[in-house]
């Protein structure tokens, strides 16, 4: 009796006390143990919300450094670099790790992107920071961002003063608003200039903040060479001066990447909902310079049925199906596209997830819809640069890439426009 009190006694201190190595790395406070066990999981808890070492590779002082990569690029040619933009929340991690095949059923594995949890929603944090990469099977390169429109990142940008701590544009010193508006162009400009593939994540259909930002980006991404043409003539570049550096840009092909525009948290994804979206893309975008093959699109499973025609909105109607005889004397239906562009906008989109017990005006599950988008952007035939290019060489060239981003006379003179239209502080 006596041995058994003795053990019991013992117990709660060895159920609220820490193993010895991680008490050697406490912070060595002296408090109670119920309050080193509420602290002890608190950081348990950071810990599996947050890698252990970040892998940006844009530093505090606005620099790409990717050398810590090196040991995961290899000497190959057939490989395809996906890249994400969007404002916070929109889902852009969530589908990163679908390209990169993590399941979120896994327990105990960290995503290979970290996704917004509630406590950061409620802090209104940003997860992502800068720039990051990972390398998933078949050479897929995904290139993640800090979310555009984030007033958090704005706030980690400001002083006390109103200025920005970063300088963007070559010692200037700004605002931070208009600072936190040429990060944002910097990132688009770079990722169209280096990826195969750009996803532009949004949530719902109303919001067309990403589609202004695209035509921006599609009006400033001039005089940035093509990442393969300019590694291969590196050493002109460098031998040469500010001059020579922007003759041989003009004389240079550009490269865009093909842009995909994915929409999330549908709460209504029927066929009129999706044909709007459509015709409203194709108009806004007639003639995209950033669109070469439109291969990537959401198709509705089946058409509404014969009895709800009659509900489509008039300016649909080149879209309704037309009723044709055949030979044995009954009609048919045909699907007769008459508006149809022969070059459209690649476009996606995925509904609001939701429990299973919600009924929701959708024609196939969040996750069914995710995995077919998945298949798509990885089924895409992996367009080329210019020039072969290695794995190895295109990693080397992104900071000379980036560095002509940030020095662009473009987007100088975009950012003296900004500054005298009177919406940023001087």
């Amino acid at each position: 009796m006596a041995t058994s009190m003795g053990s019991g006694g013992l117990g709660p201190k060895i159920l609220l006390s820490k193993p010895a190595a991680a008490r050697a790395e406490g912070s060595g406070s002296s408090g109670p143990s119920g309050i080193k066990l509420m602290r002890d999981r608190d950081d348990d808890g950071a810990g599996r919300r947050m890698p252990q070492v970040s892998l940006n590779v844009l530093s505090d002082s606005w620099d790409l450094t990717p050398e810590r990569y090196l040991p995961l690029i290899a000497d190959n040619q057939e490989f395809m670099v996906v890249g994400v933009l969007g404002p916070p929340g929109a889902g852009k991690s969530t589908i990163l790790n679908e390209l990169y095949g993590f399941e979120s059923s896994s327990q105990g594995i960290l995503p290979p992107f970290n996704t917004q949890t509630e406590d950061i929603r409620a802090m209104a944090r940003h997860c992502s920071v800068g720039i990051e990469l990972r390398m998933a099977a078949e050479r897929i390169i995904l290139v993640d961002t800090q979310p555009l429109f984030s007033a958090s990142v704005l706030v980690d940008l400001m002083r006390p003063d109103g200025t920005s701590n970063i300088s963007v544009m070559g010692g200037e010193v700004m605002s931070a608003e208009l600072a936190h508006e040429i990060m944002g162009l910097q990132l688009g400009v770079f990722l169209f200039s280096v990826c195969h593939v750009v996803l532009l994540v949004t949530e719902g259909t109303d919001d067309v903040s990403m589609w202004r930002y695209m035509r921006t980006i599609e009006m400033l991404k001039q005089g940035i060479p093509d990442p393969s043409i300019y590694s291969q003539s590196s050493s002109a570049f460098e031998n040469s001066g500010d001059k020579d550096n922007d003759s041989l840009q003009d004389d240079q092909l550009e490269h865009f990447a093909d842009a995909v525009f994915v929409h999330t948290k549908l709460q209504d994804v029927s066929y009129t909902e999706i044909k709007c979206l459509e015709m409203a893309l194709n108009s806004y975008f007639p003639n995209p310079a950033f669109n070469r093959n439109s291969l990537i699109r959401y198709v509705v499973p089946q058409f509404p049925p014969p009895s709800e025609w009659h509900k489509m909105s008039s300016h649909l109607k080149g879209m309704q199906p037309m009723l044709k005889p055949v030979e044995n004397g009954s009609e048919a239906t045909s699907i007769r596209k008459l508006r149809k562009p022969e070059k459209g906008v690649n476009f996606y989109v995925l509904p609001l997830k939701v429990s299973g017990d919600v009924v929701q005006n959708t024609y196939e599950s969040y996750h069914v819809m995710l995995q077919q988008l998945r298949n798509q952007v990885l089924s895409l035939q992996r367009r080329s640069f210019s020039k072969p290019l290695f794995e190895r060489d295109w990693l080397k060239v992104l900071p000379r890439i980036w560095d002509l981003v940030k020095k662009s006379p473009v987007l100088a003179e975009y950012c003296k426009m900004l500054q005298s239209s009177g919406h940023f502080r001087r």
